[in-house]
């Protein structure tokens, strides 16, 4: 430990020095610049606050839907009408109508653009998908004309078509057309999708999860515009709100469930079924409406006719459904604030025991969770429904996976996973389908925001819940992967890398930080909150978010948004060397006896040990007159002038000042490196040297004049015998085998194999023993 000639100068050294050093070395970068010249300027549209602005608008399209369900062809045909209301300052002279069945079209720009690598072996499957489609997908538009039957001049530009209209539609101003289609049905398991339908070879039917089926208006927004992007499979939909009126009309023993409430169950649900739907409102558990035996009856029946359900949906900004012989279907109700919401499952006998069990048990927990963190569900019903789609959400309906083995059993992993996808897929009715965000454009916003609030529903499903995502350690493989194979947070949803991580893992890991370790659970909560409730039934941007998280908490977050969102540098950092320092009291006859025992401490060194072996005399002490003052010096020997010169300085300090010189206080000034280019809060744990325990939060804003390295100055009342970074895993640090000071060992296992394994034989050597081996065969047996 430094010896210091005075106290101040001991304080300046320890206290300024480093200090000076750490906040004047500049490392180049600023990490913590703010964004404002990576954000939209601020409107009278959307504030500087990240609100809506007192003229904030946007569109509104209502529809009137017929479609008809053709099991035998796996097809639909369908008619609509959409009235499409103005509420933009613009004048419009066409539209633009969304056409996302073209993914499926032979010559779509997804097909014509899929890359593939070839190798040595290729599996059938690999070929099949490179190969041109059989399949006959895409929308067959028959018809676009205006309510009184006039053609409208469109064009279609493969998932987009404009519709020209007679006269440019003003602000304030409505407009109703009607388009006439058909397409045939993909089976999902042979060509993935988000809807389609599955064929059941053992009871020959069919169970139908339908979506994007009919032609859908494109959001006009004050930030871009037509969102007029195409539809390429990644990136999802942009979509405005309004009320729907669908009919669908499918085989009589079919049953179908839907976005909105049934409006016609007198028609298509017998007396016993309407029964079971009134006393599932007021159940505490699922009360099936069909049960198993019923819709395994129905599997081995012959259908006769059809049958038309009616379904309304208000302030939605999309529609799907499903349909199926083979759907067993049970519901619950609850009440979430006050309001009734019916919570509702569709699934095949496939599907148990896990379905039965669990589903409709979820979606009433996800409702109940996810309204806590956001806002509460405002729709009438939540449905989940079993069939070939692994997870896709609509308004009040989602398609979720998960099926057991046919005898029933499965994997605690399929059980987990079948739970996760429901949470996941009924939480998306608040992201994006609510809270409305542009996900052909911008992924995380749905996806990232909702599997956050899944990951804190999970939480609240059962204790410790095996979550795939949230907890920082969980993403720390993807962030320690190779920079070229990843891509911003703030990236298109078409061009995003390693889609899960980016899209799904990393920013729902990044709010799980804010969270715990940078906001906090209080200040973060409200934040999240308030976003949820100024853009509920509203259009979202990304700066959006990011102003109102930092409006309602004032937090200054950019940072934040620039290291996680914008860049792919990863959380890395390191305590590279801590020095000990206490202070010099000043005292002889404390600090001598001190410097006499670490001198009597220091070992000897190998040349001064065979010294003293080979060198039996020196000339001093063959000499001794030789010897003067020096020869018995002791330096640290106390004298009376020592004590007097002591008690001298002592009479010039103040009282605090001399109880400061006898106080035991440890200083350690710690070296930190931030490898990995996130600049993170420092969560450093001190480790005493009694066994006991200490964590100090140190703000990010420590790395604000040096985002590379610094030096931090750490005072105790007890030695410390060991500094760690991150001790509780919360900053998804990369890098654990620096965290830690003095180092500490990573522990490993390493497996022994047997190494001499049996030389293979050469050709030669196989094609003698095969001779010899036919030659055996071919001689005969001694009888």
């Amino acid at each position: 430990m430094p010896r210091f000639s005075s106290l101040k100068a001991a304080l300046a050294l320890l206290l300024a020095a480093p200090a000076a050093y750490a906040q004047n070395t500049n490392s180049g970068t600023d990490k913590f610049a703010q964004l404002e010249t990576m954000l939209p300027t601020a409107n009278s549209y959307r504030t500087a606050s990240g609100a809506p602005g007192p003229q904030y608008w946007q569109q509104r399209a209502d529809y009137t839907i017929a479609v008809t369900l053709d099991d035998a062809k796996q097809a639909i045909t369908g008619r609509e009408t959409i009235t499409y209301t103005n509420l933009s300052p613009d004048t419009l002279p066409y539209l633009w109508v969304q056409l996302d069945q073209n993914l499926f079209d032979k010559n779509s720009i997804t097909t014509a653009t899929q890359v593939a690598a070839l190798d040595a072996r290729v599996p059938f499957q690999a070929v099949d998908n490179m190969l041109q489609r059989e399949f006959d997908g895409g929308f067959k538009i028959e018809a676009v004309t205006s309510t009184d039957g006039k053609a409208l001049v469109h064009v279609i530009n493969h998932t987009m078509m404009r519709v020209d209209l007679p006269r440019a539609l003003g602000p304030k101003q409505s407009v109703s057309f009607k388009i006439n289609w058909r397409y045939n049905i993909n089976d999902q398991l042979k060509i993935n999708g988000r809807s389609g339908y599955e064929f059941f070879p053992k009871d020959k039917n069919y169970l139908y999860e339908i979506a994007q089926f009919y032609p859908r208006m494109a959001v006009y927004s004050d930030f871009q515009g037509w969102q007029n992007k195409q539809f390429l499979g990644n990136g999802e939909f942009a979509l405005p709100f309004g009320d729907y009126r669908v009919s669908i009309t499918a085989p009589a023993d079919h049953v179908v469930g839907a976005t909105g409430t049934l409006q016609n169950a007198a028609q298509v649900l017998t007396g016993t079924q309407q029964a079971r739907l009134r006393q599932a409102v007021g159940a505490r558990k699922p009360v099936l409406i069909v049960s198993q035996d019923e819709a395994v009856k129905s599997e081995g029946g012959q259908p006769k006719g059809t049958k038309t359900w009616t379904f309304a949906a208000k302030n939605v900004r999309d529609f799907a459904w499903c349909s199926s012989r083979k759907f067993i279907w049970d519901a619950m109700g609850i009440k979430q604030d006050g309001k009734p919401v019916m919570c509702m499952s569709y699934y095949p006998k496939e599907g148990n025991p896990l379905w039965g069990k669990y589903s409709t048990e979820v979606v009433a927990h996800t409702i109940k969770t996810y309204s806590k963190f956001t806002i509460p569900y405002q729709y009438p019903v939540a449905i989940s429904v079993h069939g070939p789609v692994g997870g896709m959400e609509y308004p009040m309906l989602c398609f979720n996976g998960g099926r057991p083995e046919a005898d029933g059993t499965y994997s605690a992993d399929r059980k987990y996973g079948m739970i996760s996808v429901i949470i996941h897929e009924v939480g998306h009715n608040f992201f994006p389908m609510i809270v409305n965000s542009d996900e052909r454009q911008w992924t995380w916003m749905d996806e990232g925001l909702n599997t956050f609030v899944q990951y804190l529903t999970e939480q609240e499903w059962e204790r410790n819940y095996p979550s795939r995502r949230g907890e920082p350690k969980d993403i720390v493989a993807y962030m320690r992967t190779d920079k070229s194979l990843q891509t911003p947070i703030m990236t298109n949803s078409e061009s995003v890398l390693q889609f899960g991580n980016n899209a799904y893992g990393k920013p729902a890991t990044a709010l799980n930080v804010l969270r715990e370790t940078v906001m906090g659970r209080e200040l973060f909560d409200y934040a999240f909150k308030t976003y949820a409730q100024r853009w509920a039934y509203k259009h979202p941007t990304p700066a959006d978010f990011f102003r109102t998280m930092e409006d309602a908490s004032a937090v200054d977050l950019d940072w934040f948004w620039r290291g996680w969102f914008y860049t792919t540098d990863r959380c890395d950092l390191s305590i590279d060397a801590v020095k000990y320092y206490n202070v010099n009291t000043k005292d002889p006859s404390v600090e001598n006896t001190r410097l006499q025992k670490l001198q009597a401490a220091q070992p000897q060194t190998l040349s001064q040990q065979r010294n003293a072996q080979d060198i039996k005399q020196t000339v001093v002490d063959v000499k001794p007159d030789l010897k003067d003052f020096y020869n018995s010096y002791d330096p640290l020997a106390v004298t009376d002038a020592d004590r007097t010169r002591y008690t001298a300085y002592t009479k010039n300090l103040t009282p605090a000042q001399q109880q400061r010189l006898q106080d035991n206080t440890n200083f350690y000034e710690l070296s930190l490196h931030n490898v990995g280019g996130l600049v993170m809060p420092v969560i450093l744990q001190l480790t005493y040297a009694d066994g006991s325990q200490e964590i100090q939060n140190i703000p990010v804003e420590l790395w604000r004049k040096n985002n590379e390295q610094v030096t931090k100055v750490v005072t105790t009342s007890k030695p410390v015998v060991s500094f760690v970074l991150d001790p509780y895993l919360q900053t998804a640090d990369t890098d654990l085998s620096n965290n830690a000071y003095p180092r500490q060992p990573v522990a490993s296992r390493f497996e022994l194999f047997q190494q001499s394994f049996p030389a293979q034989p050469n050709p030669m050597q196989l094609q003698t023993v095969q001779s010899s081996t036919q030659k055996a065969e071919d001689k005969p047996l001694n009888k």
